[in-house]
């Protein structure tokens, strides 16, 4: 092999010399990468908020004041079709207004849509990663309720555009 090339065609770099240049596209890949995640729990919090306003006022209202596809848009038409289990545990957490344990969730589940629970040999187990995932997405905060549980509660935007939670409280007393 000639010319500092390997077997597969690649130039061997001496040392960490010819590392500096990968190494700054890394950082950059890296912080475009951090920033995107950002922008999209951004995104999610406030396609939540929109949700859970037009969701409060169709329950002031009623359904009636929806197009088909708003209906479609926000869960709220019945197509036959059932939800995703993520969506599922994100549309309750967000329509409660309060924090949440996983075993509310899987009891607001079991009451709304019973079969989606039959498929998980531990509901429990499936509510609690989800609701974890949707802290990771920036969509949830974890809480401490009163008796020492830990719960989940839906963060939404407030006026100014920052995250909030829908109660404020960091802890608050269930």
């Amino acid at each position: 092999m000639e010319n500092g090339q390997n077997g597969s065609g690649f130039a061997k770099t001496a040392g960490s010399g010819g590392t500096g240049h990968v190494q700054e596209v890394v950082r950059q890949a890296h912080d475009e990468l951090r920033q995107l995640l950002q922008q999209r729990a951004e995104v999610m919090r406030r396609i939540g908020t929109v949700k859970q306003t037009i969701a409060g006022l169709a329950n002031l209202f009623g359904d009636g004041v929806l197009s088909e596809e708003l209906l479609e848009l926000v869960d709220r038409k019945s197509n036959g079709r059932q939800p995703g289990f993520t969506k599922a545990c994100r549309m309750i957490l967000m329509e409660s207004g309060r924090a949440l344990s996983a075993r509310d969730v899987c009891d607001q589940i079991q009451d709304k849509i019973p079969a989606m629970l039959a498929r998980h040999k531990d509901p429990m187990a499936s509510v609690t990663t989800v609701l974890n995932r949707l802290v990771d997405y920036g969509e949830a905060q974890p809480v401490v309720l009163s008796n020492g549980r830990r719960a989940w509660q839906w963060i939404a935007e407030s006026a100014t555009g920052s995250s909030q939670s829908t109660t404020g409280e960091a802890r608050p007393s269930l």
